[in-house]
């Protein structure tokens, strides 16, 4: 089997495949960029295995007149940059030592023991310059082809080696595997039994999985599980998924959206739990706000945003287990398009101060409740 995509091809992954070759060591694509191309989804990432230490790696790549970054080269890894586009090198490991975050690496010079080392067998799949594909394990192609996201050998000895392996299993879930087969019974029943383990793991690394997790098209199979598993409540204290699914059917044609799906997935300060961005955690904020306020779409629009307005409305709807209504679109827009005809400059000198902000509360108040319809003459006339 060979991979399909022109990528492999570029000259920038040539360029650095055939570097540590012609330098005498193996070097293979793998992971990620294996998986999505025989899948025929996008490719980004290139990830590169080889047997060349860390440092043999770096004096190859300075010969080779490329740039150098010790991104983590402690564990393994370089990263190497050709024709702008960075390349990650990491030397073929096997794990000596663990405690469920960081684990202790011997380098090693058997792909087979690299692959063993890897989280899921769909992920332990390697690739030549000519793109031709290995699969050391025996299990990964065949797990890929029928979409079937198992765990590397024993689940709990995965999970053990680093606990955010929990998260990644439900985002790759979500991402790869077939819905109408389910999670993998034995890798599920694993991070139940080890879900204790995501208390040990930084906010920042599990935000990113669950911001990875939420932005799937359709997240809510896998956080249904997530919560039967016991993990949503340790990611996410209070979060209840029921929402989620009718959320996803409403969205139609809409972006999947991390913060939409998390407002309405809910919990005890999901900015603290997943480390939001201030940023994030206003968007957030504005959500739960227009919720609240509960006003017609177009008010809404107006008061807090199209984008927060919109939100609200799914959110409502789905939680009803509604359908959208008609022209709910449009109303949003007209919101958003809509302007206070009056401005202070209107009532001043003859009002300021207090009685100037309460004027203008009024008269919005006025124009709010005839649905944008009355002009500045009419809103101004008691003021003359």
């Amino acid at each position: 089997m060979k991979l399909r995509g022109d990528w492999v091809q570029a000259g920038h992954v040539q360029r650095v495949l055939r570097m540590l070759e012609a330098g005498g060591h193996q070097a293979y694509l793998v992971g990620g960029c294996v998986r999505n191309d025989l899948i025929g989804a996008p490719v980004s990432d290139m990830d590169i295995a080889t047997d060349a230490l860390p440092e043999r790696v770096i004096t190859l790549a300075q010969n080779a007149g490329l740039k150098v970054i010790p991104t983590g080269i402690e564990h393994g890894t370089v990263t190497v940059v050709a024709d702008h586009e960075p390349h990650e090198i990491t030397t073929f490991r096997r794990d000596i030592e663990t405690n469920g975050r960081h684990a202790t690496v011997a380098f090693s010079s058997d792909i087979a023991e690299d692959a063993a080392r890897r989280d899921f067998t769909m992920n332990a799949l390697y690739a030549r310059a000519d793109g031709s594909v290995l699969d050391p394990l025996g299990e990964g192609l065949d797990d890929l082809a029928a979409r079937r996201l198992r765990f590397v050998g024993a689940p709990e000895a995965r999970i053990q080696e680093d606990y955010l392996r929990i998260l990644r299993f439900f985002r790759f879930t979500a991402w790869y595997a077939d819905p109408a087969q389910g999670p993998d019974a034995e890798g599920l029943a694993a991070c139940a039994a080890n879900c204790a383990g995501i208390e040990t793991l930084s906010r920042e690394r599990v935000g990113h999985e669950m911001r990875k997790l939420l932005a799937a098209r359709d997240p809510a199979p896998a956080v249904a599980a997530m919560q039967a598993a016991g993990v949503l409540a340790r990611v996410l204290p209070g979060a209840e998924a029921r929402g989620l699914a009718p959320l996803v059917h409403l969205e139609a044609d809409l972006a999947p959206d991390f913060l939409r799906r998390l407002a309405i997935l809910g919990g005890i300060e999901p900015s603290e739990a997943l480390r939001l961005s201030k940023s994030e955690t206003r968007a957030l904020a504005q959500i739960h706000a227009a919720l609240e306020a509960g006003l017609p779409l177009a008010q809404s629009a107006y008061r807090f945003g199209p984008q927060a307005a919109r939100d609200a409305a799914l959110i409502l709807s789905a939680s009803l287990g509604q359908e959208m209504a008609a022209g709910w679109q449009a109303a949003i827009a007209r919101g958003a398009a809509a302007r206070l005809p009056v401005t202070a400059a209107d009532l001043m000198p003859a009002l300021s101060g207090p009685a100037l902000g309460g004027a203008l509360k009024e008269i919005e108040a006025r124009w709010l409740a005839s649905d944008f319809t009355l002009s500045r003459e009419a809103l101004l006339a008691r003021f003359s």
